[in-house]
């Protein structure tokens, strides 16, 4: 037992360490993009604020991990290790190719995956049909309610598309209303269902929260010379890496402090679920050092090739990113920090309008996003019932 749990241990920091290495391009792509630092002094950067977060914040989302989403009576050793082993293997082969994925999801993927092989369908945690309902009706009164509003405010300005507000307001509406709902304890979510809804909701949160920003800065700055501009972004910019290297570290690391506590548990080497010190240090170190190493494919994906970056955009993306991430981290939901920030990237992008946005690169980030839970699931599937036919 004591072997196969330091193995666990061990597979789980290296999960952290290419968490890290992934998710590095989601700290340090927009500010290397706008040339407000070098690589070198971007990755040190994210990777000590990275290990900071986790140290200041709640421990939310390592319970989420280690106890939302599979049973405990079937989250076995074996479980948890094959199914950390296949998102590794996920989030390695994407970094190498440069795709930006969610590491996030490639986890909860391998999860369920080994979960279902070893206990069937009810070995996972689903959501009852109450939680489900007061979702879709809060859902729909916020669609309601943000379609109502957006279409009011373009009659008002006489414009001659009504239905597109319309639209974009039920959207809008719909996405806010479900965090709204969390924050004020009025709907409960959390597992699976808060996990799979913030596939959604965290990347258009991102996307709304960053062009509103941008929109107020280019607003209140529009009269300043461009000079001056880059030169108190280029500063602040700074500030907000810091910012939103903090939230990444406080949310992705707890990936491995869940499954790791997960396991101490298991063993019998913990009697209840409370995160050890020494193990958010490790997590938090792991995640760091893969930081400092960098996935530069997918830093040049993020930082080049969805739009072209100033330093003023690049500092509302980080901040956009920032926010979102704390709020999920304070609630204990494990979302996805390249969603997030691929959403603020896009956002600042399209307060320049459409054509400023690559879309071909965003619908192949998107299509990534899509089927990583469902490919690392079923790859996790079939890696457990070898190991269960030869073992």
């Amino acid at each position: 037992m004591e072997s196969i749990l330091i193995i666990g241990i061990a597979i789980a920091l290296l999960y952290n360490f290419l968490n890290g290495l992934h998710d590095a391009a989601n700290s340090i792509s927009t500010i290397i993009a706008t040339r407000v630092l070098t690589p070198l002094q971007a990755v040190s950067l994210a990777a000590f604020f990275n290990l900071v977060g986790p140290l200041f914040l709640t421990t939310a989302i390592a319970k989420t991990i280690g106890k939302g989403i599979v049973a405990p009576e079937w989250l076995t050793l074996e479980v948890m290790i094959l199914g950390v082993l296949v998102a590794s293997f996920w989030i390695f082969t994407t970094a190498y190719i440069g795709i930006p994925i969610s590491s996030t999801h490639a986890m909860i993927g391998g999860l369920i995956g080994t979960a279902v092989a070893y206990g069937g369908v009810d070995a996972v945690i689903l959501p009852t049909l109450p939680m489900i309902g007061g979702v879709v009706v809060t859902g729909l009164a916020g669609a309601l309610i943000g379609a109502i509003f957006l279409t009011a405010i373009a009659r008002l300005k006489n414009e001659p598309d009504l239905a597109h507000f319309m639209k974009i307001g039920g959207l809008f509406g719909f996405i806010f209303a479900i965090p709204l709902s969390i924050v004020f304890q009025v709907l409960p979510i959390s597992g699976i269902l808060g996990i799979v809804l913030f596939i959604v909701i965290s990347p258009c949160l991102g996307f709304a929260g960053a062009f509103i920003m941008a929109s107020l800065v280019t607003r209140f700055f529009r009269n300043s010379d461009q000079h001056f501009m880059n030169k108190l972004f280029n500063k602040l910019q700074i500030v907000s890496a810091a910012f939103y290297s903090i939230g990444h570290g406080s949310n992705d690391a707890q990936h491995a402090m869940g499954i790791i506590t997960a396991m101490l548990v298991t063993a019998g080497v913990l009697s209840d679920f409370n995160v050890p010190l020494w193990v958010i240090l490790i997590s938090s170190g792991a995640i760091s050092l893969g930081t400092l190493t960098g996935g530069w494919k997918i830093v040049r994906t993020m930082a080049k090739r969805i739009t072209h970056l100033r330093p003023y955009q690049g500092f509302c993306a980080e901040a956009g990113g920032g926010l979102v991430l704390l709020f999920v981290t304070i609630f204990g939901v494990p979302v996805s920090s390249t969603h997030a920030i691929s959403g603020c990237i896009m956002g600042v992008g399209a307060t320049q309008g459409s054509s400023a946005v690559q879309w071909s690169v965003v619908r192949q980030i998107v299509t990534a996003w899509i089927v990583t839970i469902p490919l690392t699931a079923s790859c996790a599937f079939i890696v457990f019932q070898v190991f269960l036919r030869f073992f």
